[in-house]
């Protein structure tokens, strides 16, 4: 495991800290910026302020050039990661787009959906929303039942998508569907990756509400909408292995930008732990919630190593494949222990963004309530460990 930074490294670090330093404003760097402000209000700060960020080259990291990207290594990406984190940027309005779409595009797209995807993409031009999620279709992803009929040169689609991120901003959605029967064949056959347009008729975005009070997510329905048919990617009926490629770039990244944010979320916690009072002394003195921030923190420290890890093995070009599991599971249960120990240092007051005077707690709050999910989606811990058990220790099924 090679812990030491390159001098190439080193500038690209020095580089991104002086950009964020005259780009980034000190009040954007605090919650209290973003209190009060709509979901649509904060989604166009964040808009614009991330296609200056392309604008400058920081956008793409390791990304080729020839597609706007900046052509860096695994370590200069992990590096924008762990900066962005420290100096608390907004993060990205075009997550999907970014991590799963462009690559997928880039890989095995057409010249002309490469021509007219990728660029918008990266200045956030275009956002991207990922339909993939059915009400009957989750973690059997391959049981969907949307379907895409050939009508002349078009598609006519109909169906329900759920748990869309950035369904109400998204302009165009990377969808699964069914474009042929699969009756008589397995189930994953006869479904094709449609790339449609959201703004037209046929297409109703619905928000969902979140327990924070925010809609990240909505639910999509599809009544006779229309996509072209040279808007399939990787040819009809390919769907599943597309998809599958798709999910597969975000095998071998790295968490240390997950690392570095939920370090800072520790020590926010081990400072209000000294601040609270519980049984007439500081939270930090209880001996049972020392021992549940001392938890969280050899979880976040184990977190660290095995980034550091995941990073030596891509930087000398070994492919992970079924090892991201690890990393999955790693991270959010990081994120989880961290967010526990918050609760259990507040007490049911956690689920109140302000529940003490003085304490400014929305942020840690929410991301309280964001931490269980992030053992559910994608892919469970139950699902990520019969992963590793199967195809990386070769336990039998």
């Amino acid at each position: 495991m090679d812990l030491t930074f390159s001098p190439a490294d080193e500038d690209f670090r020095s580089e991104l800290r002086s950009w964020l330093d005259a780009n980034l404003p000190t009040e954007m760097r605090q919650p209290a910026f973003w209190a009060g402000k709509s979901d649509d209000e904060q989604f166009e700060i964040r808009r614009e302020w991330e296609q200056g960020k392309a604008q400058a080259g920081f956008a793409g990291i390791q990304w080729p050039t020839e597609y706007g990207g900046r052509g860096g290594t695994p370590t200069m990406k992990a590096i924008y990661d762990e900066e962005m984190a420290k100096a608390n940027a907004p993060s990205t309005v075009n997550p999907l787009g970014l991590a799963f779409l462009g690559p997928t595009i880039m890989a095995i797209g057409t010249d002309e959906q490469k021509r007219d995807i990728i660029k918008p993409l990266l200045h956030c031009e275009t956002i991207w929303c990922q339909g993939f999620s059915e009400p009957g279709a989750g973690s059997d992803l391959a049981a969907l039942q949307m379907r895409a009929e050939p009508q002349g040169d078009q598609y006519v689609l109909n169906g329900q998508k759920i748990w869309t991120t950035n369904a109400m901003h998204g302009d165009k959605i990377f969808t699964l569907a069914r474009t042929s029967s699969s009756e008589g064949q397995k189930k994953h056959a006869g479904i094709s990756m449609l790339l449609v347009d959201m703004h037209q008729d046929g297409v109703d975005a619905r928000p969902l509400k979140q327990m924070t009070g925010a809609s990240e997510f909505g639910e999509v329905f599809f009544t006779d909408a229309l996509c072209p048919q040279d808007e399939v990617l990787g040819g009809e009926g390919n769907g599943w292995q597309v998809a599958m490629l798709l999910l597969s770039f975000e095998r071998g990244s790295s968490a240390i930008g997950q690392y570095t944010e939920f370090r800072h979320q520790w020590d926010e916690v081990a400072r209000l732990a000294q601040q609270v009072q519980r049984d007439g002394g500081p939270a930090s003195a209880d001996p049972v919630i020392r021992q549940r921030l001392a938890s969280a923190l050899v979880d976040l420290e184990c977190l660290k190593y095995h980034s550091w890890h995941i990073l030596s093995e891509v930087s000398k070009g070994k492919d992970l494949g079924f090892e991201a599991s690890m990393t999955k599971m790693a991270w959010s249960e990081a994120f989880r222990q961290v967010s526990d120990a918050y609760e259990d240092v507040l007490g049911l007051g956690f689920q109140v963004p302000d529940p003490q005077p003085g304490l400014s707690l929305e942020e840690l709050t929410t991301l309280a309530m964001w931490s269980r999910s992030c053992t559910i989606w994608g892919g469970s811990q139950q699902v990520q460990r019969n992963i590793v058990a199967e195809r990386v220790l070769g336990l039998p099924r």
